[in-house]
């Protein structure tokens, strides 16, 4: 299909929600380090929002500007929204809570949705890997489980003669259960995982806790067991090649309705014996719109 232009604006709730994050965190480590309140004020006044491969990104940009020059009339804003909420692998709950956006939350959505547009419309197919569609259909089933409308009337004028507009209402008044995108709800297994990696890898038993808690792992019991990774290990990886497929076992258990899933950990000396077991109920998470985790052990294979 042709590709299609899509405008995506700064979404500067979200920005200035990021940088506020960014100099917060900052001004912590700054005074755990013992930084004066002078040195610190200076040096809060570098720290913005996230903006990785800015400078890849304006070299390319003014390449392609000394033969296209039309393109100056769209200038380069360079930030991190969706992958920073992949790469924190959250949920658009814990996004909005993370950066205390709860007050401008229909803006957040709308930005989402916006992005997944132009993700879907404006790159070509044959630039699109494996990865980068896993990406889009997280993204677009996200969006789908919090408000489909947002989606569904754009969808259906970007395809008008796959339905009626019988049809497309009837589509529109049902939320399709979360487990029907096989691709995108791995996605959602594979981030609600890695996200329990990330936190262990921080030590931060307190949030694992409130994640687990009702099903038996608090933070007493995700200490106990990460205080014996850590007798073993004085790292544990949460690089691409951690939150890679290779470390994630998923056995689909269909009669049941449930998935047998194993995070291995990215340990210092590669022997990945230790890891998360955990079983996902497919039923639940159709019931709650995510994916339903039930971690059932923490330690050596």
């Amino acid at each position: 299909p042709a590709c299609r232009s899509v405008r995506l604006d700064d979404p500067r709730q979200i920005l200035a929600a990021q940088m506020n994050k960014a100099k917060g965190e900052a001004v912590a480590q700054m005074k755990a380090d013992g930084v004066e309140y002078e040195d610190r004020m200076e040096r809060l006044m570098d720290i913005s929002y996230p903006q990785p491969l800015e400078e890849l990104l304006f070299h390319a940009y003014g390449l392609y500007r000394t033969s296209h020059p039309w393109v100056g009339d769209h200038p380069l804003s360079p930030k991190s929204v969706i992958r920073d909420m992949y790469e924190r692998a959250m949920t658009f709950t814990e996004f909005v809570s993370f950066y205390e956006l709860a007050r401008t939350e229909g803006i957040v959505l709308r930005y989402l949705a916006s992005a997944y547009k132009a993700l879907e419309h404006t790159v070509p197919d044959e630039r699109k890997s494996e990865d980068f569609e896993d990406i889009i259909e997280w993204l677009g089933e996200m969006v789908r489980q919090v408000d489909s409308s947002l989606l569904d009337e754009w969808e259906q004028l970007a395809n008008p003669a796959d339905e009626t507009a019988e049809e497309a209402q009837e589509r529109a008044d049902q939320v399709k259960p979360v487990t029907a995108n096989g691709r995108a709800f791995r996605v959602l297994v594979r981030n609600a995982m890695f996200r329990r990696v990330e936190l262990a890898a921080l030590d931060n038993v307190a949030e694992l806790g409130a994640l687990d808690g009702e099903d038996g792992w608090d933070a007493e019991a995700w200490g106990e067991a990460m205080d014996a990774y850590w007798d073993e290990y004085d790292d544990l990886g949460t690089g691409p090649d951690a939150r890679g497929p290779k470390l994630l076992q998923i056995e689909e258990v269909p009669e049941d309705r449930l998935w047998r899933v194993r995070q291995t950990f990215a340990d210092p000396n590669g022997d990945h014996d230790w890891g998360i077991s955990a079983e996902v109920d497919l039923t639940a998470s159709d019931e709650e719109g995510r994916a339903v985790i039930k971690v059932t052990d923490v330690g050596q294979l």
